[in-house]
């Protein structure tokens, strides 16, 4: 099964992305776009808030997708016999 590349681009009017690799022209899945004032702050370390803010976004999503798999799994189920996630 080919796995998707993704990549974290700047676009011409200065918004951060995260998008698909082979997906040219395509909806991003993920736009940043920073005010004035939060961009003076940072500087020169836009892209690497970017990327926290992306990743903190993925972790959140998956954490999110996992429960509901848990869910998915528990229903029914006594609530003695349900699985405990730490």
């Amino acid at each position: 099964m080919p796995s998707t590349l993704y990549e974290i681009a700047e676009l011409p009017n200065g918004d951060v992305v995260l998008r698909k690799v082979d997906d040219e022209g395509g909806e991003p899945l993920v736009r940043l776009s920073f005010s004035a004032e939060s961009l003076a702050f940072m500087g020169e370390g836009k892209f690497e808030v970017a990327k926290a803010m992306i990743e903190a976004g993925m972790e959140a999503a998956t954490e999110l997708a996992d429960q509901d798999h848990l869910d998915e799994f528990s229903e029914g189920l006594p609530e003695f016999e349900k699985p405990i996630l730490h």
